[in-house]
């Protein structure tokens, strides 16, 4: 499942954190590195993912 989470966070970051924490500050967190530039977006996303 984490394979799947991972590809999701590399098309749509923010969503690849919403599967895994849910409407947390991480979301939040990652839309706003989304916003500020996509690569930042992807890098804390799948740290989210492969933390857990």
């Amino acid at each position: 499942m984490d394979i799947i989470r991972i590809i999701v966070a590399i098309l749509l970051p923010p969503l690849g954190v919403f599967l895994q924490e849910g409407l947390g500050k991480h979301f939040w967190i990652n839309i706003i590195l989304t916003l500020l530039g996509y690569i930042p977006g992807i890098v804390h996303a799948i740290y989210i993912i492969i933390k857990r």
